[in-house]
């Protein structure tokens, strides 16, 4: 499916999803269609290549996942986005559709700490167990000492 075509059909099966973007199509859907909108990029568009899973954390505005998939046939490339909201920290998993999302979703809890539903071993992957907070949340104190990485 060339990128003109996953675009109407994004735009047909998602009328409330925001899409942007020139040459990379930018999807941006909220939480609750997020599973759908993965599922109908694997199965109904093509995009079986799960690139990468990562998040952004606007401060007021909450935290943003962020993911990319491709189509490696026709080289469409999409960017699928939702945006939790300001204290919000819960997202559902993608791993039930694509698996190459758990290590990644495991890296956004750990460094983030999104709650990832239906996460199939959702525990930190790069800190320690007994780290306190989550380094890549504007709100973490830089300065907090946490012997002996400090």
């Amino acid at each position: 499916m060339t990128r003109d075509d996953a675009q109407a059909a994004i735009s047909a099966r998602f009328p409330g999803a925001e899409l942007s973007g020139t040459s990379v199509l930018t999807v941006s859907v909220s939480p609750d269609a997020w599973v759908d909108l993965a599922r109908f990029m694997k199965d109904t568009v093509g995009c079986r290549f799960f690139s990468f899973l990562t998040a952004v954390d606007w401060k007021e505005q909450g935290l943003e996942v962020v993911a990319r998939v491709d189509d490696l046939d026709t080289h469409t490339q999409l960017v699928l986005k939702t945006k939790l909201g300001a204290g919000v920290s819960a997202c559902p998993s993608l791993v039930p559709v694509y698996r190459g999302a758990n290590w990644m979703e495991r890296e956004c809890f750990d460094m983030f700490g999104i709650q990832l539903e239906g996460h199939p071993d959702l525990r930190r992957i790069i800190l320690e167990d007994s780290w306190q907070g989550y380094p890549l949340l504007k709100s973490y104190a830089v300065d907090t000492p946490y012997p002996p990485f400090r």
